[in-house]
C-alpha cells in the first residue's frame, strides 16, 4: 500500500469457495491493497478440492469451518506484513458464497466474546463454538427431498416463489437446515444460532452472533422478498418452533452499524477500537454493488451465465419466478434484484468453440462474424447439463425458421457446421432478453447499460453481440474481485452514513457512479432490429424443447 494514502480505509472481504479476498479502498475508492488465501494451496490440511469436500452422502458438499477461521488468521498476517495501515480502516464489511450456511454451539456466544488476543481465532473457536464442523454450501444437491417438501407444504413452487423469490432449491439454506433437522436431529437440537457464510464473518469481528443480511436472507427459502421479515409457515415447515429463534433477529439491512470491533482485533492485529462492523450480503449482490447503478444491468459470463438487475418498486413480483430468482436489495429495502442463472454458459461455449471451431477461439469469432444477424434462420439450443432456465432441459436441439408461425425442429446433424458459433451466442442471449420484460414492472424505465463480467466478457465478438442483442452500450469493469470491490464500499456506506446528516442513500454516497467501468461495444440499431423480430422466434422454439425433454 502506498504511504502517500491518507485518511479513513474501507475493507471489503470476500470469502468465496476457494478463496478468502481482502480488498482495501480509501476515501474516493482508490484500491489501495489486495490480498488473498487460496484454500487449496495455502491450507492444504484440510483436504479440499476447490475449496469443498464432496461426501460423504450423494451430492453433499461442505467447507470445513475451521479452514475459514484460519484463513481468517492468514489473511489478517499477510496484511500486517504488506505494512497495510490496519488502525486507518474505519469499517468493514463483505460478501459470502451464498446459500452457506454456519451452525453455532451453545458456547458459541461465550467463546466468541472472551476472545484471548495471544490466540489465534482457529485455536479458540474450533470446533467448541459449532454444532457441525462443516457448512453445507451452494454446491450441496441433497435436498431434493426436502424443496418438494416445502413446496408441498405452501401449495407449490410458484406459490413458494411469490413468497420468497424462489421455486425451492437444493443449496437454498431453509431446505440445507430441514435436512439437518431430519438426518441429524441431536446436531440441530445442540445449535443454537444459524449464520449464512455472510453473517458468520462478521459475528468474528463483533464478538457475538450478527444477524443476517436481508439480500442474502433472500437466498434461503425462509424470507418474504417483499416485506424483508421471516416468513413463519416456512420457519414452522424448515425447522419447526425453534428455528426464528436460531435464526435471530429479522434481516437487517446493508449500511447499518452492527458495531464495533471487539477487543480480539484492537490487541492482536491493532485495528482501530472505533471501526465499524457492517453487514456482509452474498456475492451476487455485492457484485451488483460494485458494477452497477439503477438502469444497469450484469451479465455474468463464465462457467454459469448469470443476468442481475436492480428493479424499482413494485407492488407485486415478476412473472414466472419458478425459473430464476428475485432477491431483496442489499441498501434499499424498496428494491428487488433480479437474477437469471444458466448452468450451461462457458462449458456449452466451450464445446461449440472443440467441435465446431477447431478448437480455438479465433475460429470461432471468424465463423461468427462470417455470418449474417439471426444465423440465416438457423437456431441452436445447446445444453450439456440440464438446465435451470428453462428447467430441466438437456441436450442440443436445432432448427430453422421462416416465421414465429414456422418454427420446425431440425436434426443438428443438419445444422450447417458454420452456423453453431453465432447459435449458441445467440440463443444463450435471446434467452435472457425474451425474459427481461417478465421481470421489469411496466412503469421501469429502459435498460442503458450492460456490465460484462466473467471469462467470455474479454471476448470482443462476443460483446458486440451482446451490445446488439441487448441494445445497449456494453462495458467491463477494471475492478477484477467485484464482491470485495462491493464489500468495501458497503463497508464505507456504513461508515458515510455517520457522517452525513443529509444524503442518506448508497446513490448519494457514489453520485450513481461506477468506479473503471470502460465501454467496449455499442448496439447498432439495424442488427437489434433483426433481434427485436426473433425474441418471440426462439421462446417459441424454446417451447418445443420443454415438451421434448419433459
Amino acid at each position: 500500500m502506498s504511504s502517500q494514502v491518507s485518511g479513513p480505509l474501507f475493507l471489503g472481504l470476500d470469502l468465496s469457495t476457494q478463496q478468502l479476498k481482502a480488498i482495501l479502498i480509501s476515501e474516493d475508492h482508490t484500491v489501495v491493497h489486495e490480498s488473498a488465501v487460496h484454500f487449496d494451496n495455502d491450507l492444504p490440511s484440510y483436504g479440499t478440492t476447490n475449496g469443498a469436500i464432496r461426501g460423504p452422502g450423494v451430492g453433499e458438499v461442505t467447507s470445513p469451518v475451521a479452514m475459514w477461521l484460519e484463513a481468517i488468521d492468514l489473511l489478517m498476517d499477510r496484511m500486517k506484513k504488506a505494512d497495510v495501515k490496519l488502525d486507518a480502516i474505519s469499517a468493514v464489511s463483505g460478501a459470502g458464497q451464498q446459500h452457506g450456511s454456519v451452525y453455532w454451539s451453545n458456547d458459541a456466544e461465550a467463546l466468541l466474546s472472551s476472545l484471548d488476543p495471544a490466540q489465534s481465532l482457529v485455536s479458540q473457536l474450533s470446533p467448541g463454538a459449532f454444532s457441525l464442523p462443516q457448512a453445507p454450501i451452494w454446491q450441496d444437491s441433497s435436498t431434493t427431498q426436502e424443496c418438494r417438501d416445502l413446496e408441498q407444504a405452501v401449495g407449490g413452487p410458484q406459490v413458494l416463489a411469490d413468497i420468497t423469490g424462489s421455486r425451492a432449491y437444493e443449496r437454498f439454506t431453509g431446505n440445507q437446515i430441514a435436512k439437518i433437522r431430519r438426518l441429524h436431529p441431536e446436531s440441530y437440537n445442540a445449535t443454537t444460532r444459524i449464520s449464512l457464510v455472510s453473517s458468520f464473518i462478521p459475528s468474528v469481528f463483533l464478538g457475538y452472533i450478527a444477524p443476517i443480511d436481508t439480500s442474502d436472507a433472500s437466498g434461503m427459502n425462509l424470507m418474504n422478498v417483499l416485506t424483508c421479515k421471516w416468513d413463519d409457515d416456512l420457519l414452522n415447515a424448515c425447522g419447526g418452533e425453534m428455528l426464528r429463534s436460531k435464526l435471530g433477529p429479522e434481516p437487517v439491512i446493508g449500511g447499518t452499524v452492527l458495531g464495533k470491533v471487539h477487543q480480539w482485533w484492537v490487541e492482536r492485529w491493532g485495528l482501530n477500537p472505533d471501526c465499524i462492523v457492517a453487514p456482509f450480503t452474498g456475492d451476487n449482490p455485492a457484485s451488483v454493488m460494485a458494477l452497477s447503478a439503477p438502469g444497469d444491468a450484469i451479465l455474468s459470463l463464465g462457467t454459469s451465465t448469470t443476468f442481475l438487475l436492480s428493479i424499482p418498486p413494485a407492488d407485486t413480483p415478476p412473472q414466472r419466478f419458478t425459473t430464476s430468482h428475485l432477491l431483496s436489495h442489499p441498501t434499499d429495502l424498496d428494491h428487488t434484484i433480479a437474477m437469471l442463472c444458466y448452468k450451461n454458459g462457458a462449458l456449452a461455449r466451450e464445446q461449440v468453440r472443440d467441435h465446431n471451431a477447431d478448437g480455438h477461439w479465433t475460429r470461432f469469432n471468424e465463423l461468427v462474424e462470417q455470418t449474417p444477424p439471426g444465423n440465416d434462420g438457423y437456431i441452436g439450443l445447446y445444453f450439456p447439463l440440464p438446465e435451470i432456465i428453462p428447467p430441466g432441459v438437456v441436450g442440443q436441439h436445432a432448427f430453422h425458421v421462416e416465421s414465429l408461425d414456422n418454427t420446425a425442429p431440425l436434426a443438428v446433424k443438419d445444422l450447417p457446421e458454420k452456423a453453431h458459433p453465432r447459435a449458441i451466442l445467440e440463443s444463450q442471449f435471446l434467452s435472457i432478453r425474451s425474459r427481461i420484460a417478465d421481470i421489469l414492472p411496466e412503469h421501469a424505465p429502459h435498460l442503458k447499460r450492460l456490465v460484462a463480467t466473467g471469462g467470455s466478457s474479454a471476448n470482443q465478438t462476443i460483446r458486440q453481440l451482446a451490445a446488439d442483442i441487448f441494445d445497449m452500450k456494453v462495458f467491463i469493469s477494471t475492478t477484477k474481485e467485484a464482491a470485495g470491490m462491493g464489500g468495501a464500499l458497503l463497508a464505507k456506506y456504513s461508515w458515510w452514513k455517520t457522517q452525513h446528516t443529509n444524503g442518506r442513500t448508497f446513490e448519494d454516497m457514489t453520485g450513481g457512479e461506477i468506479t473503471g467501468l470502460q465501454c467496449v461495444a455499442e448496439p447498432r440499431g439495424s442488427v437489434t432490429g433483426v433481434y427485436d423480430t426473433l425474441v418471440g422466434v426462439y421462446r417459441a422454439c424454446e417451447e418445443q424443447v420443454v415438451i421434448k425433454c419433459s
